[in-house]
């Protein structure tokens, strides 16, 4: 910062501590809105409030609205004013969301005046309106209730980055847009929707099949571009694509974050002044830095946090003077507190306290929710059972048995850590309980293929990072041989099985139909109809009765999976 600058703002401190009179435009204030004058001269401050990964956890948003209100009337105080943006991933998640296809979660964000929201990966999920998760025929629109919700919302929904596989053209998606212009106390800001290159194998394939992703940055700068010379004086990308750090001390200090991550990419790649911040999403981690001199924030998933940035403009320049990143900021005292045991505190000098309006507008599904989340299972769980994505993990283990319990004429189950979305807390079970473990409406799918071919899938399960895949029936063994990563399917009693076997493996239709990147070549596959696979197994526990213990599920000294390392494996010719 110039000494000029500094002196600047030290100057504006003095006259919003004195109360200077002021005005405001605020887009998401609705009738309290008041024009800025700007022959007073003083900078504008805007704070960017976001969110990201709400997965239906629309209570949370109730609470937020509370922060929301104590920060427009601080910036009320002085010239400037509040967007609030969404880095995707809304609505996938509760029941009291998934019931009517993230109804809720939209009805909720449009009272608290959220401006935009990305589209995320899972908001394909739900495919058409109604039950069926992909078109029963040729009719059919695989995004329709994800056009349904944009059309219901007063805010926009942004996604520049996708395009119809054949022709390389957008989708005639009339409330999905690529960018979109509002006024925050009289200073246009240009917003850019972006989502993740995992979008086409991290929801079911049949729903994205026809679509392509762009690449990130060359998406972000051509639009940034196109606003600027628009007039925006301010950019800000929304994107459903993260980070990861673990310290929020310094938001110039890199050195706890991971570089490789989608968000970090894509900050480096813009010429420099040509974006301001993003708003990221879908790593369920967070981020409070600057990098290549854009500020990002992510706050975490499932309603747990929101991040923020005060970019100070000059009403002169019109150019972002000053920009302040703030670290995550917890919504609740406890990232697992409900509703009614939220402490939040004070925000910007004022008690946060929830928007009764939220609660009100969602009561009707919160109460329907209720009565189908309160059904018990007959089952306690002993001690909490976790999941893990990397590896191994005690969750992972429980549901591949479950689904070899529903599917008893499989050989082996298999399932993916990232359909796993939750631990499942100590105490009695109930259905709420396991659906939040596992909200995704995915169908069985039974794969007709050879051990040979499910010894490949693991070679690249553990050369990569990607979502670890338990397994019941068989046990994994994988060793380094002249540099290169062998795998070997062994029977339960640890006797290797033939690679020219032919065996059916159980498995949920996203990862049967390719999701994270599942392939097997020649496999027959049938996806078996009914209803969801999470009931069945629901009813499996059910039956069952009893008491879960992690350490029935996990055996440390005899593990399921057998590898020379952690993850990723990478072998050397030493070896």
């Amino acid at each position: 910062m110039t000494r000029a600058s500094l002196l600047l703002l030290v100057v504006v401190g003095v006259l919003v501590a004195c109360g200077a009179p002021h005005g405001r435009t605020d887009s998401t204030t609705g009738d309290d809105r008041v024009p800025l004058r700007h022959e007073e001269r003083l900078p504008i401050v805007i704070s960017i409030v976001g969110t990201n990964d709400l997965h239906g956890h629309v209570q949370r948003v109730a609470v937020l609205s509370g922060y929301v209100r104590n920060l427009r009337a601080a910036r009320g105080r002085a010239p400037g004013g509040v967007l609030l943006l969404d880095g995707g991933d809304m609505f996938q998640g509760t029941i009291e969301s998934n019931m009517h296809e993230g109804r809720a979660v939209v009805e909720a964000y449009a009272i608290v005046g959220y401006d935009a929201v990305a589209v995320g990966n899972h908001e394909f999920d739900f495919g058409p309106v109604g039950p069926a998760m992909t078109p029963d025929g040729a009719d059919g629109d695989p995004r329709g209730a994800l056009l349904a919700r944009a059309e219901q919302a007063s805010f926009p929904f942004l996604l520049a980055n996708v395009v119809l596989a054949e022709t390389g053209q957008r989708p005639d998606w009339p409330r999905i847009v690529p960018t979109a212009m509002t006024d925050v106390a009289g200073v246009r800001v240009g917003l850019i929707g972006l989502t993740t290159a995992d979008l086409l194998t991290m929801t079911i394939a049949e729903n994205v099949r026809d679509l392509r992703v762009l690449p990130l940055a060359e998406t972000a700068e051509r639009h940034a571009r196109a606003l600027r010379e628009a007039g925006a004086s301010v950019v800000v990308v929304v994107a459903h694509a993260g980070g990861k750090c673990a310290s929020f001390d310094d938001p110039d200090d890199l050195s706890s974050c991971e570089p490789d991550h989608e968000a970090f990419e894509l900050a480096r790649a813009l010429a420099p002044g040509l974006v301001d911040a993003i708003v990221a999403g879908h790593t369920h981690r967070a981020v409070a830095h600057r990098v290549n001199g854009v500020a990002i924030v992510e706050s975490y998933a499932l309603g747990r946090a929101f991040g923020r940035v005060d970019l100070t403009v000059s009403p002169i320049s019109g150019r972002v003077a000053d920009v302040r990143v703030h670290p995550p900021h917890e919504i609740c005292h406890d990232p697992e507190a409900t509703i009614e045991d939220c402490r939040p505190g004070e925000y910007e000098g004022a008690a946060v306290e929830p928007d009764e309006r939220v609660l009100a507008a969602i009561a009707d599904e919160l109460d329907e929710a209720r009565g189908i989340r309160e059904r018990p299972a007959g089952v306690t769980v002993e001690a909490r059972i976790e999941r893990g994505r990397r590896g191994e993990s005690a969750l992972g283990n429980l549901i591949a048995d479950l689904i070899l319990a529903a599917r008893p004429a499989a050989d082996v189950a298999i399932m993916n850590a990232g359909g796993l979305r939750s631990d499942l807390r100590q105490g009695e079970l109930t259905y709420g309980d396991f659906y939040e473990t596992f909200p995704f409406d995915n169908r069985f799918a039974l794969v007709r293929t050879t051990v040979g071919r499910l010894a490949e899938l693991y070679a690249r399960v553990l050369s990569g990072d990607g979502s670890f895949m338990s397994i019941a029936g068989a046990r994994v063994r994988a060793r380094c041989d002249g540099g290169a990563l062998r795998v070997e399917i062994l029977r339960p009693n640890g006797r290797p099985w033939p690679a020219t076997r032919s065996i059916t493996v159980a498995m949920s239709d996203f990862l049967a139909t390719g999701g994270d990147s599942v392939v097997f070549a020649g496999a027959r596959v049938d996806v078996v109809g009914g209803g969801p696979m999470r009931d069945a197994l629901f009813e499996v526990l059910r039956v069952r009765g009893g008491t879960l213990r992690p350490a029935d599920l996990v055996e440390p000294e005899r593990p399921r999976v057998v590898l020379p390392g952690e993850r990723p494996v990478r072998c050397h010719a030493t070896e």
